[in-house]
C-alpha cells in the first residue's frame, strides 16, 4: 500500500472513531477508487454503513472483504451481523458458524449467532449459542435475556421468567428484560403482572415501542380494547413503520366491530410487512365476515401457494371457508401445529392409570353457555351414564350465568373455571385429576386453547364437534365422525384415527324450545307473498361462487326472496351491491338480525327452503332448520366441513336433498320452489319422522358416544395402539 493510501486510511480511521462517519465515508471511497480490494477500507466502510442501518450496502462491502480474507473472524462476525440485520438470516448462518469457529471465545459472536437462529425459529439451536456466551461471560445480561426469549417461544414460561430475573439481577435498568418478562407473564395469563412489567420497561425506556404495543396486547386480552388502541397508537407514533402495532390496532377495532376501520389498519400492517405471521389470513377472514369480496377469489385461486409447512399466512379455520380440499386443510393444520403448538414434553410422560370403575372424561371448552356447542350438547351431558363416567368440565370461556350455563353446570360432576390459568397449568390440573379422556371441543375455533393438549392433558385426547377438520397434531388421538363425513378413502387426510358413530357425528338437544310467538312476515321484513329461500349461516361462509349460484336461483324463481342472517352493518350493503351486479333487485335480499334461540327457531316457519353454503356447510344451523321443520338443500364436497349437512340429512332420512355439484344444487332448488307438492311432501316427511329420526334420538346418540369412549379406554388399558373405531 502506498504511503498516500496509508495516510488516507489513518485519517478515515481517526474520523470513524471520532464519529465523523460522513468524513470517513468520503475518504474510504477515494481509497477504494484507487484500490478496490483494499481490505481495511472495505471493512471500515462496511461498519459505517451498518451503523447507518444501511445493512444491505454493509453486507455487500463485507462480502468483498471476506472474499479477500476468508479467515478474518472480525470481518465474518460483522458480515454475519449485517446480513441478519438486513433480514437475510438464513444467508448469515454460515458466516456466524465460521466466525465462532475462528474466535470461539467471543461471547458477542455467540450471542448474535443465537439471535439469528432464534429469528429463524430454531430456538433449540439458539439456546446452545446463548449457553456458550453465558459460559464465556457469566455476567452477560443480554445473553440471559435472549435465552429467556427462546425459552418463552418453546413455551418454557417459568424458566423464561427465571432468565429474565437473572438478567435484571445483573442490570436492573435493562428495559428489554422487563419487557421480556412481561411477555412470559402474558403467555401465562398473568395479565395484570405483565402490564406492571411493561410499565417498568416504558419507564426505563419511554421510546420502547415494542413494550407499548405488547402492553396493548395484554390489555386486549383483558377485553380493554379502547385502552389497547391507545397503546398501539403510541407504539406507532414512536415507530411509524411498526407493522405489528398497526395490525394489533386493527385486531382491537375488529373486536369492537369497527370493521371498516380495522380493514385500514390491517392493510397498513400488511403493506409494511407482507409476511406478517398469519396477518393476511386474518385480513381475508374479516373481509369474508363483511362479505367484502375484493381479492377473495384471487386468494382462493392462490390457496395452494399460501399453504405450506414453511409459511404462516392463513390459519386453518379460515381455510375451511375457502376450499373443500382436505389435503390442503391437513397441510394447513399440521403446519400451524408445528409452528404454534408442537408437542411439549416438559410435563413428562403420564404414568399408566389403573383401570377404574368410572372413566373420567374431561370436556374442554370456552362455550359452556348460550353458544351453538352448548345448545347441541346440553342433553348429551345430562344423559351421560354417571355410573360409568365421571364428567369434568374445564371452562376457559366467559363466566356467564345464562340458562345454558346453569343447565350445563348441573350436568357435570365437577365444573372448573380455568380461564385465568395458562395452558400448562390446565394440563397439570387435568393430570392431577387423573382425567382418562380429554375432549377438545374447540379445535382451531375462536377462543381455542390447543396448547393445553400439546402438554398431554390425558392419556387419550379427542377432537370432537367444535372443529370440523383434522388438527394435524400427533398428540390428538381420535376424531369423532361418521361415514358420511370421512369416507374410508379420506382417512389419509386426518392425523387422528377416526371414530365412526353409527348415524351422525352431531349430538342434538330435544329440549330446545321453539317459541310459540307468531311472527308476521311483515315483522320479519318479508314480502306478503313469494317463495322464501333462506340461509342463516354465518356470513363468512358465503363465497362469491355461492352467492352467484343463489342469484341464478332467484332469477329463475319469479317473486322469490333470499332471507339471510346479517352479522354486521356491512353485510347488507355489500350483498345488495353484489345482487345488483348480477342483475337482481337488491330488495329481494332480506336480512335477519340475531335473536334468542327460541324465537329464531320460530321464525324458520316463514321460510320455504334453506339453501346451504359451500364449502363450509351449515352445521348447527342445519340442525336448527330441521328441528324447526325446514328442509335444507346442501352441496356435498370432499372435506369434513363440506359434508356436515349431508351427514345430518342422512340421519333425518332426507338424502334426496344432498347434491354433488353446483348444477344439480341449483336445479333442485328451482324445482322445489316450482313444485310445491314435492316440497310439501319433504316437509311432511320431516315433521312426521323428525322426533323418531337418528338425528334427534339423543339417548341413542349418547349410548353410541359412550361406546366409543369405552372402546378407546379398553384399547388404552390393554396397551393396544390407537386405531380407527367403528361403533355399531
Amino acid at each position: 500500500m502506498s504511503p498516500q493510501l496509508q495516510l488516507m486510511l489513518q485519517q478515515a480511521i481517526k474520523s470513524f472513531h471520532e464519529g465523523n462517519f460522513n468524513g470517513a465515508d468520503l475518504i474510504l471511497k477515494r481509497v477504494l477508487q484507487v484500490d478496490s480490494r483494499n481490505l481495511p477500507a472495505l471493512h471500515i466502510l462496511g461498519l459505517i454503513k451498518a451503523s447507518q442501518a444501511k445493512y444491505k450496502e454493509a453486507a455487500d462491502l463485507l462480502i468483498k472483504a471476506a472474499r479477500i480474507n476468508p479467515n478474518d473472524a472480525s470481518i465474518l462476525y460483522n458480515l454475519a451481523k449485517a446480513l441478519a440485520d438486513s433480514g437475510a438470516n438464513a444467508e448469515s448462518i454460515p458466516y456466524h458458524k465460521k466466525a465462532v469457529a475462528l474466535a470461539p471465545n467471543n461471547p458477542e459472536a455467540w450471542l448474535n449467532y443465537g439471535k439469528t437462529e432464534s429469528s429463524l425459529g430454531r430456538h433449540s439451536e439458539a439456546l446452545c449459542c446463548y449457553d456458550t456466551a453465558i459460559n464465556l461471560n457469566p455476567q452477560y445480561a443480554e445473553a440471559y435475556l435472549n435465552k429467556g426469549a427462546s425459552l418463552k417461544e418453546l413455551k418454557y414460561y417459568e424458566e423464561a421468567l427465571l432468565l429474565a430475573d437473572k438478567a435484571l439481577t445483573i442490570n436492573a435498568n435493562l428495559a428489554e428484560a422487563w419487557s421480556n418478562k412481561a411477555v412470559a407473564l402474558k403467555d401465562l395469563k398473568r395479565y395484570e403482572e405483565a402490564i406492571a412489567h411493561y410499565e417498568k420497561a416504558m419507564e426505563l425506556k419511554p421510546d420502547h415501542a415494542e413494550a407499548w404495543s405488547n402492553k396493548g396486547v395484554a390489555l386486549h386480552e383483558l377485553n380493554r380494547y379502547e385502552e389497547a388502541i391507545e397503546h398501539y397508537e403510541k407504539a406507532m407514533e414512536l415507530k411509524p413503520n411498526y407493522a405489528e402495532a398497526w395490525f394489533n390496532k386493527g385486531a382491537a377495532l375488529n373486536k369492537l366491530k369497527r370493521f371498516n376501520e380495522a380493514i385500514v389498519y390491517y392493510e397498513k400492517g400488511l403493506n409494511l410487512k407482507p409476511d406478517l405471521d398469519w396477518g393476511y389470513g386474518d385480513y381475508l377472514f374479516l373481509k369474508l365476515r363483511m362479505c367484502f369480496w375484493k381479492d377473495v377469489q384471487d386468494a382462493t385461486d392462490k390457496l395452494a401457494d399460501y399453504v405450506s409447512p414453511s409459511k404462516k399466512i392463513i390459519q386453518p379455520f379460515s381455510i375451511l371457508a375457502l376450499t373443500d380440499n382436505a389435503l390442503l386443510q391437513q397441510i394447513s393444520s399440521t403446519s400451524h401445529i408445528q409452528q404454534k403448538f408442537p408437542f411439549n414434553p416438559s410435563l413428562g410422560l403420564i404414568p399408566k392409570y389403573p383401570k377404574r370403575e368410572k372413566i373420567r372424561i374431561g370436556y374442554f371448552s370456552a362455550d359452556f353457555h348460550n353458544h351453538a356447542t352448548g345448545f347441541l350438547m346440553a342433553e348429551l351431558f345430562e344423559l351421560h351414564d354417571k355410573n360409568q363416567f365421571e364428567l369434568i368440565a374445564f371452562s376457559f370461556g366467559p363466566k356467564e350465568s345464562d340458562e345454558t350455563r346453569q343447565r350445563l353446570q348441573k350436568s357435570f360432576d365437577s365444573f372448573i373455571e380455568v380461564g385465568h390459568q395458562s395452558d400448562i397449568e390446565i394440563a397439570q390440573l387435568s393430570r392431577s385429576l387423573n382425567i382418562d379422556i380429554a375432549v377438545d371441543l374447540k379445535g382451531f375455533t375462536q377462543d381455542s386453547r390447543t396448547g393445553i393438549f400439546s402438554f398431554r392433558a390425558a392419556p387419550i385426547q379427542v377432537n370432537y364437534l367444535g372443529y370440523p377438520g383434522t388438527m394435524g397434531a400427533d398428540y390428538i388421538d381420535y376424531i369423532i365422525a361418521d361415514k358420511t363425513l370421512i369416507p374410508s378413502e379420506s382417512q389419509q387426510y386426518y392425523s387422528e384415527k377416526v371414530v365412526y358413530l353409527p348415524n351422525s357425528y352431531q349430538p342434538n338437544d330435544r329440549k330446545r324450545i321453539i317459541s310459540d310467538k307468531k311472527f308476521t312476515r311483515a315483522e320479519l321484513g318479508l314480502p306478503d307473498k313469494g317463495f322464501v329461500f333462506c340461509c342463516f349461516n354465518n356470513n363468512f361462509k358465503i363465497l362469491p361462487t355461492t352467492f352467484e349460484s343463489w342469484m341464478r336461483i332467484l332469477k329463475a324463481v319469479e317473486g322469490s326472496v333470499l332471507w339471510l342472517f346479517e352479522d354486521n352493518n356491512w353485510v347488507g350493503t355489500n350483498l345488495q351491491k353484489e345482487a345488483e351486479k348480477h342483475g337482481v333487485d337488491p330488495k329481494r335480499l332480506v336480512f335477519a338480525e340475531r335473536m334468542a334461540l327460541p324465537n329464531h327457531l320460530a321464525r324458520h316457519h316463514h321460510a320455504d327452503l334453506f339453501l346451504d353454503t359451500f364449502p363450509y356447510n351449515a352445521h348447527t344451523t342445519t340442525s336448527d332448520a330441521l328441528w324447526a321443520g325446514l328442509p335444507v338443500l346442501t352441496l356435498r364436497g370432499r372435506s369434513f366441513a363440506s359434508r356436515v349437512a349431508a351427514s345430518l340429512l342422512n340421519a333425518v332420512d332426507l338424502p334426496g336433498l344432498i347434491t354433488t355439484d353446483q348444477g344439480e344444487y341449483e336445479a333442485l332448488a328451482i324445482e322445489l320452489a316450482s313444485d310445491l307438492q314435492k316440497l310439501n311432501g319433504l316437509k311432511d316427511h320431516l315433521n312426521q319422522n323428525r322426533l323418531g329420526s337418528a338425528l334427534f334420538d339423543t339417548p341413542l346418540y349418547t349410548q353410541a358416544l359412550e361406546s366409543a369412549y369405552l372402546k378407546m379406554y379398553e384399547r388404552y388399558q390393554s396397551d393396544s395402539k390407537v386405531d380407527h373405531l367403528v361403533i355399531d
